[in-house]
């Protein structure tokens, strides 16, 4: 028994996908729950580190106020948890934070500070969040940054957690995949890899329209997944491949998580779920594989979990999750 919930972040479920991956040629596919954080997500281990780390240095306490720039999951966790050790926490957003994820914030507590522009010199929102984000660190005395975008903390939340589990749980692990934001959880994994000298590799999941990982810019409509510029975390080599998703295939790959394994996930699952159906048909017999399911679906149950908005979006073929997944565990079983 614990003191409070803080103390149950981390050490997530690692479970095998036998239905959504089978008939594979022995190669084994494991999913690493982390939608079974407290808050939801992954970014309660980011969260809970930055802020352990920053009280621990004196520079936060009951009545501080903590402010981030975040798309919503990384929000969400620090709400909860400032909420929790007594301190405000405002939430810096933009037009593309979902109306769902700006609730959650709410019922914790968070103030929601809203960027309605992007940034004029680069288009995009992230500049001017974090424009807003130093508006007002240098408007409220003493106030703090996590900084999720430069924060050690971040990636080492998931070098001395998240990668550490995998491998112990494991033992052989040959490829981990998971998506990219701000690069922190694969470039953790990367780090404990190479620290610890085994032969995975870190295979990053990037949407299509995001830069992170050397894609064209363009429109990206799930937030979490990519960037419209490159992240300073992202601008460290921790990836061995880059595969590039469309949002339909997130879609379809989400679908075909929840109808195979009961597992009701985000967009970025989606995404790593479709992307090791590509690789799947030129991995070796017997290969491991870990993927990194970031966050809850219930988050995206007005987007893509409901028909009609992803008609509208991305069009009526979007719905049709007999592609992807199911058409590379064919080409393995064959």
């Amino acid at each position: 028994m614990a003191e409070d919930w803080l103390a149950y972040i981390g050490n997530t479920p690692l479970v095998r996908l036998s239905r959504l991956f089978a008939n594979t040629r022995g190669i084994a596919v494991y999913a690493k729950l982390e939608m079974l954080n407290p808050c939801g997500s992954t970014k309660d281990r980011s969260a809970a580190r930055i802020l352990a780390a920053a009280r621990e240095q004196g520079l936060i306490g009951p009545g501080s106020v903590v402010v981030e720039s975040s798309s919503g999951n990384m929000a969400i966790s620090l709400a909860a948890i400032c909420s929790r050790l007594d301190m405000r926490f405002i939430s810096v957003v933009d037009p593309k934070t979902t109306p769902q994820n700006i609730r959650i914030m709410r019922a914790y507590g968070a103030e929601i500070e809203r960027v309605e522009e992007p940034d004029p010199a680069t288009g995009e929102y992230l500049p001017a969040r974090l424009a807003r984000v130093k508006a007002l660190l240098a408007a409220i005395p003493g106030s703090f940054w996590p900084n999720q975008y430069e924060n050690a903390n971040n990636y080492l939340a998931h070098k001395n957690g998240t990668m550490r589990e995998i491998a112990d749980a494991l033992g052989k692990v040959d490829y981990v995949l998971g998506g990219v934001s701000t690069c922190g959880t694969l470039l953790g994994c990367a780090s404990y890899v190479r620290t610890h000298g085994l032969a995975t590799r870190i295979v990053a999941v990037d949407a299509v329209g995001s830069v992170i990982l050397g894609g064209d810019k363009g429109r990206r409509l799930f937030p979490g997944l990519g960037a419209g510029i490159v992240p300073p975390f992202g601008q460290t080599h921790f990836a061995d491949e880059a595969v590039l998703v469309r949002e339909a295939d997130m879609v379809a790959g989400c679908r075909r998580l929840v109808q195979r394994e009961a597992i009701l996930a985000g967009p970025s699952s989606g995404a790593v779920v479709h992307a090791l159906g590509d690789l799947l048909p030129r991995l070796p017999d017997g290969t491991v594989c870990a993927l990194i399911l970031h966050d809850r679906g219930e988050r995206y149950l007005d987007t893509l979990y409901d028909e009609d908005w992803v008609a509208r979006h991305l069009g009526e073929s979007a719905l049709d999750t007999r592609g992807g997944v199911k058409d590379a565990n064919d080409a393995v079983s064959e």
